[in-house]
């Protein structure tokens, strides 16, 4: 009987321990869990800490347990049209002001997360961490515009404030859009088109 006893204690154990790294990684699988979930954005936390990749799994493994639970706000129609209308106007508005198009498109995304229930833009680590965490894939378009509109970016030039306004549509679609099923039809009725931006691709 104790036999028995040691051997289920011993399973019980093993079973803790891996639900615990599942847990700890999002989807499981240790580095290649992280690297799966958090794509570009590992890539980009391990250089932030001079290629210590366990510090940098360290902080992408916290991500996750803070914010890997968080499910968005769905936006109601009413919103999710005067954003969609709002960033086409944004994207006329970039052939004559590209500048100021972008600072108001980083505007635009920072409240679109806080509507969708992200931590406020007040909490910039954490409204990044969580963004990330949830669109590891676009965060970083998020990130130029707010380098291009602030003041270490008032040198960037036309090419690059366009090159921050693409890569920041992406997470804005996302954003706008209330579920994945929703992708496919729903994007064709974002604005994206301008030829001011597109030089040569489907923006």
């Amino acid at each position: 009987m104790s036999t028995v006893l040691i051997v289920v204690a011993v399973i019980v154990v093993i079973a803790v321990a891996v639900g615990a790294v599942l847990y700890a990684t999002g989807r499981g699988g240790g580095r290649a869990g992280l690297k799966r979930r958090f794509g570009p954005e590992y890539d980009r936390t391990v250089n932030r800490h001079n290629g210590d990749v366990k510090a940098a799994e360290n902080e992408l493994t916290e991500r996750v347990k803070r914010h890997g639970d968080f499910r968005p706000r769905p936006l109601p129609a009413e919103a999710r049209d005067q954003y969609v209308a709002h960033w086409a106007g944004l994207q006329e508005r970039f052939v004559d002001s590209p500048r100021q198009a972008v600072t108001e498109a980083e505007k635009l995304i920072s409240r679109l997360a806080t509507d969708r229930g992200f931590p406020d833009v007040g909490q910039r680590s954490d409204h990044l961490d969580a963004l990330s965490v949830h669109h590891a894939h676009q965060v970083d378009g998020y990130r130029r515009v707010h380098h291009a509109a602030s003041e270490e970016g008032r040198d960037a030039s036309t090419e690059e404030l366009r090159e921050a306004m693409v890569e920041a549509r992406q997470l804005f679609e996302r954003l706008v859009l209330d579920s994945k099923e929703d992708t496919a039809r729903e994007r064709r009725a974002i604005p994206g088109r301008n030829p001011a931006l597109r030089q040569g691709s489907d923006v």
